[in-house]
């Protein structure tokens, strides 16, 4: 066994392979860039290497100075993680050649299945079913429009060394094409360095489903069962979960034996993945094998008991499987979600900032921690940069059916808190709420068609807007005593103040503008009877005013939710919910709907960035004339680029920044006349 791991990555994905090489009694070493010098796997190693500045192209991305680091450190091993160098050949073939071991797949797997073109043309030869498509790598938009008109549209642009949705494009029509192709290859090469992007058919209405296999070198190769990662953004999975609720045994057994025999004929070792699109009839379709461990791979996990980081370093060590496909056993299920530092308000850019609040969940549903797992990345106080990707940690639950494993994921959503830096909890919440969801009616398009371009967390339906104000009015209630215990006077004789439940004075919860009458009665000193909306609520809390968790039982129901004290009520988040509900007396409440609604500031004629990033491109220039819809300039983010179009027809007025410039969010760009 190793000495010494060296993990050429960062952020969460490096602190969970620190975490199990711990219990292998392995010492690990951490490398980081001048962003990450205070990065919590850097605190998590047992030694630590700078390896450069900021960018990954200059630090992570550099094979040279890994390799410095490695023998620096003395490390006689070295685990890539995913992303970065996981998937390069020659990044293995430099460490075969110095005599250390490479924690994944031999070069010459890496370089056929790491290659989607490569990957697929291999894939045919073997007899596995395969997207329509032109397998050869386009050299210009002309070529890119005629494959495409042969295939028919759409189709998806996609990089050949791409992965976790960089490089990738999904093209319409004729006039999509030139730009698409530009995006995708520019995103490939900054990504990857390796700008060859290829044209395959766009299946409609798919879902992504993919199968885990583990080989050794010793010729054993098992599958581990799939996993569902069809609820995606932007070709960027979101949720994954395992079994997948579309797959049955005999598609399973089908889905597993080809999945195999693909990693067999390409004598593959390690852990990888091999990922399909399935159409609605169950038909399914290699589309590309992922040589590397996957972000999604703790649903596997937690429903084989197997840890995958662990075997991929026996089996690097050149230990033989100690189970065979019979011994495979798929018990119970599980969940993955992403928190994604992004804000889905704004159509889920990217976000940068500091982690002011930073709380992980610590219970379930049914006060245990043993059905939530955190692999996280990040210490409260680091700041969330514009160099990585976005993602911050990964939340995953688990329990013996999928409505259990649902149930755990919500409480834990509703637990985790973050401040500092936008983020996708809200909307995690929406999707584990969402009935489609909850029936497990996936596809690739469910984000698309459910929540379109942005999530409005204040426009998100709510099953029960009647009991969020009644915890409003009993948090209100306990601020009322407390402020009453603190100043010494008399209580004020409104019946949110009075200890019994009478049917006189009202009071209101305002919530999107709507209200909703609210008569309150104390029964002890925990239990709260509300009566708003024809409903009685018997809430059960210990909460008191200053937390930002409320904890209790509603009507026998297990009820958690954040909240933040405002003016005149209090801001909570909810199944997706997000908004503020303020309490206050009918009067109040009917003079507040005769106040003039404030109206926005129009800035139609200015070009304001979305994100923080880099200003890539400007499209036009002063005295240009444009049109609604034409580009205007491109933002880089978070390694994906983003292209920014005119809302209405003018004339360039000012350019104010150049490529290259950094930007901050709601920065002018530009400005029409």
């Amino acid at each position: 066994m190793f000495n010494t791991i060296l993990i050429a990555n960062r952020g969460e994905i490096a602190c969970r392979i620190i975490r199990t090489a711990r219990q292998l009694g392995i010492k690990t070493v951490a490398v980081y860039s001048e962003a990450d010098q205070n990065a919590l796997h850097v605190d998590m190693a047992s030694d630590a290497v700078f390896i450069g500045p900021a960018p990954a192209t200059e630090s992570y991305l550099r094979i040279d100075a890994i390799m410095d680091a490695i023998e620096e450190s003395g490390a006689d091993a070295v685990h890539p993680g995913y992303g970065f160098l996981s998937e390069n050949a020659e990044f293995a073939e430099r460490l075969d050649a110095a005599g250390i071991a490479f924690i994944g797949p031999k070069p010459e797997a890496m370089r056929v299945m790491g290659d989607k073109i490569e990957s697929k043309l291999f894939a045919d030869k073997a007899g596995i079913s395969t997207v329509p498509g032109h397998t050869a790598p386009v050299s210009s938009a002309a070529e890119a429009k005629k494959i495409a008109k042969q295939i028919g549209y759409p189709v998806i642009l996609k990089a050949s060394a791409g992965g976790g949705g960089k490089g990738m494009r999904m093209v319409e029509e004729e006039s999509q094409i030139e730009e698409g192709l530009r995006a995708s290859t520019a995103e490939a090469v900054s990504s990857f360095g390796d700008d060859r992007v290829f044209v395959e058919k766009f299946i409609t209405n798919p879902r992504h489903i993919e199968i885990q296999v583990l080989g050794d070198s010793h010729g054993n190769c098992v599958y581990l069962g799939e996993r569902e990662c069809s609820i995606q953004r932007r070709h960027q999975k979101v949720i994954e979960e395992a079994p997948s609720p579309f797959v049955d045994e005999a598609m399973r057994a089908d889905m597993g034996a080809q999945a195999v025999a693909l990693s067999k004929a390409v004598n593959y070792e390690s852990a990888g993945t091999v990922e399909f699109i399935v159409d609605a009839d169950k038909n399914f379709y290699f589309l590309e094998m992922n040589t590397r461990l996957q972000v999604e791979h703790p649903v596997t996990e937690l429903i084989t008991g197997l840890d995958l980081v662990e075997q991929m370093i026996k089996v690097a060590a050149g230990e033989e499987l100690e189970f065979t496909q019979d011994d495979i056993t798929l018990t119970g299920w599980a969940m993955e979600s992403r928190l994604y530092a992004e804000d889905p308000t704004r159509g889920f850019l990217p976000a940068i900032g500091r982690l002011i609040e930073y709380r992980e969940p610590v219970s379930g549903v049914f006060g245990t921690s043993k059905n939530v797992r955190v692999d996280g990345g990040v210490n409260e106080g680091d700041e969330i940069t514009r160099f990585y990707d976005p993602m911050i940690a990964k939340l995953i639950t688990n329990g013996e059916t999928r409505e259990e494993a649902i149930l755990h994921m919500r409480r834990a959503l509703e637990e985790y808190y973050v401040r500092g830096v936008g983020n996708n909890l809200g909307f995690l919440s929406a999707v584990m709420a969402h009935p489609r969801f909850v029936s497990g009616a996936l596809t690739t398009n469910f984000i698309a068609e459910e929540f379109g371009e942005r999530f409005i967390p204040e426009e998100t339906a709510h099953e029960d807007f009647g009991m969020l104000a009644a915890i409003a009015a009993m948090m209100h209630r306990r601020e009322v005593e407390r402020n009453n215990r603190i100043t010494g006077r008399a209580l004020s004789g409104t019946s949110l103040a009075r200890e019994r439940f009478e049917y006189g004075d009202e009071w209101m919860a305002i919530i999107n503008g709507e209200s909703h009458p609210i008569r309150i009665a104390v029964s002890e000193d925990s239990k709260v009877e509300v009566h708003t909306d024809g409903k009685n609520y018997v809430i059960d809390s210990d909460w008191q005013p200053g937390r930002s968790l409320f904890d209790g039982i509603v009507n026998d129901e297990d009820i958690c939710m954040q909240v933040e004290r405002t003016g005149t009520g209090f801001r909570v988040r909810h199944a997706g919910y997000q908004g503020e509900i303020r309490i206050m007396s009918s009067f109040a409440a009917e003079l507040l709907n005769r106040m003039p609604v404030k109206q926005a500031a129009d800035t139609s004629k200015q070009l304001l960035s979305p994100m923080p990033g880099l200003l890539v491109s400007v499209e036009v220039a002063e005295g240009e004339d444009v049109k609604s819809g034409d580009a205007l300039a491109v933002v880089e983010a978070m390694k994906m680029e983003n292209q920014l179009f005119a809302e209405r027809d003018g004339v360039v007025a000012k350019v104010h920044l150049e490529p290259g410039d950094s930007l901050e969010v709601g920065q002018i760009i530009l400005e029409l006349e």
